[in-house]
């Protein structure tokens, strides 16, 4: 009898329930990581606090991150898949259906469904606030600050290319570079949102800047 090909039958038939078993535990220390950061701030949290918020030891911590801030990299990459998936699936139900008419779409169009897509948007303050902490943590570590920016470029290239191709489908362009424009949007939501959390509106981030984010939008294009 073959013992070694059931050996490898049987590491086979057990690498997806470790690999389900490791995603689920990176999950957990991610989501805890969330909640630490956001209630103590990122420097002031620690490994320790982490891991017994999400209930392992720091043997599983160290077996899915080597350091803390890579912890944060991963929270921030989930962050962003998340956004985007939200954009991706707001366009697809709001804007898509209007283009596939073949009818033009005017300026009030625009602002309806800009501010449709972002009643989709994730609303919790909380993450503005902990990825704030990240980029002081990042303008004071040259370290972290490469991959701070290797990040946010990565995150805007997705961005701007969803943006671009759904001004394209409205018969729209932006008057300056397309990553320039996103980013002064962009820089707008930081803005609101850090001045929410300052005065404590509790309006929802859609609410906030449902007039000048579209606003702003349809000052940096024109119609093509």
């Amino acid at each position: 009898m073959d013992t070694s090909a059931l050996r490898t039958a049987g590491v086979a038939e057990d690498a997806p329930t470790e690999s389900a078993r490791r995603q689920k535990t990176r999950s957990r220390l991610l989501d805890a990581a969330f909640e630490i950061f956001a209630e103590h701030g990122v420097h002031a949290a620690s490994v320790e606090m982490i891991t017994e918020a999400a209930g392992f030891t720091r043997g599983a911590f160290y077996s899915n991150f080597s350091t803390k801030e890579e912890l944060f990299f991963a929270l921030m990459e989930r962050e962003k898949t998340m956004r985007i998936e939200q954009l991706n699936e707001g366009v697809a139900q709001f804007l898509t259906p209007l283009t596939d008419e073949g009818a033009g779409i005017g300026d009030d169009q625009v602002v309806e469904i800009i501010t449709k897509v972002l009643e989709l948007q994730s609303d919790d303050r909380r993450w503005w606030l902990v990825q704030s902490e990240f980029l002081l943590l990042a303008l004071r570590d040259p370290q972290i600050s490469k991959g701070f920016l290797e990040y946010q470029d990565g995150f805007f290239r997705d961005l701007t290319a969803i943006v671009v191709d759904a001004l394209t489908s409205a018969s729209r362009r932006f008057t300056i570079d397309p990553e320039e424009g996103v980013r002064v949007i962009a820089e707008l939501c930081a803005n609101g949102e850090a001045r929410a959390l300052l005065s404590g509106d509790e309006r929802k981030f859609s609410e906030r800047l449902s007039s000048s984010l579209p606003a702003v939008l349809l000052a940096l294009t024109e119609p093509v």
